[in-house]
């Protein structure tokens, strides 16, 4: 049947019934999840809907992305069906007395990132069997090669009573063949998790896993006040992340560049090099590891 999202067997439809029965809860961390056949951009349907009023725990998937966006206006597009693409929610600025969590400074919102970047590692290592790394801040690579990506935004809050929203958003190449690959524009070369030999490539288990190892950071960067130490995020990035370590050659956003060496990440996300000039922190860049 033409249109038809059972087509192409290989990449059967999600259902949305048996994803909410196994993530959504009244006391959360998921409270609504809402999935369409496709979107210009899940990242851009959230952040309408924080400045809706909508509360923390929304997450939205589709099927297919037409205008997906990556760092720095990228597009992120993938095939209907062969790929995750899901935005979630967050306040973090908000108190949840009955979860134990107190408002997060604003000042730490820039692991929220990094904290993606780690859930990412975790399901694909578990269930797609593949040794996943991450690239700073949170490109998810297999073989040296960028299998997904995380755009994290902020949404400007309605004063002392509705803080900030966070929106993020986790792009994942999970049954893209070689001739839909996306095209990246630093060179790093893309894949998916089926050409990369996954043992798994059911979409299904690999959403609930990610949004399952999400609520588990959140959780615990919550419970320690937005505290990426005290939590173990920095010490889990830390041993997810594969740029730590390298030589490297940093793209800034003012357009210049460095190289050096990756040496660490500091206690707020920030990227560590050593260079022949002394030792730079980086807050963004396109990081490329060198040989």
């Amino acid at each position: 049947m033409p249109g038809s999202p059972y087509t192409d067997l290989d990449r059967p439809p999600l259902n949305a019934a048996r994803l909410r029965r196994a993530l959504v809860a009244p006391n959360g961390p998921w409270r609504r999840l809402e999935l369409t056949p496709e979107t210009a951009s899940t990242n851009a349907d959230v952040a309408e809907a924080a400045q809706a009023g909508e509360p923390e725990g929304l997450v939205v998937v589709a099927e297919r992305q037409s205008a997906g966006r990556g760092r720095r206006g990228r597009n992120w597009q993938s095939p209907p069906r062969a790929g995750i693409a899901t935005s979630v929610l967050l306040r973090p600025g908000e108190a949840v007395p009955e979860r134990d969590w107190s408002p997060a400074s604003p000042t730490g919102y820039g692991w929220l990132p990094l904290l993606a970047g780690v859930a990412l590692v975790e399901a694909v290592s578990r269930l797609a069997e593949l040794d996943a790394r991450l690239k700073w801040p949170n490109d998810l690579l297999v073989d040296d090669a960028k299998c997904a990506g995380v755009l994290v935004e902020v949404v400007p809050g309605g004063g002392p009573s509705r803080p900030s929203a966070v929106v993020l958003g986790v792009g994942l190449n999970v049954t893209l063949r070689a001739d839909e690959l996306p095209e990246n524009p630093t060179g790093l070369p893309a894949t998916s998790l089926q050409l990369a030999g996954a043992t798994a490539t059911d979409r299904d288990p690999l959403l609930r896993a990610l949004l399952r190892a999400v609520a588990t950071w959140y959780d615990r960067w919550r419970v320690a006040g937005g505290d990426a130490v005290g939590s173990g995020l920095r010490d889990a990035y830390l041993a997810a992340c594969g740029t730590i370590g390298r030589p490297v050659r940093v793209l800034l956003p003012a357009g210049d560049e460095l190289t050096g060496t990756a040496t660490g990440v500091d206690a707020d996300g920030q990227l560590l090099v050593a260079t022949a000039q002394g030792e730079r922190r980086l807050a963004a860049g396109d990081v490329l590891h060198l040989r």
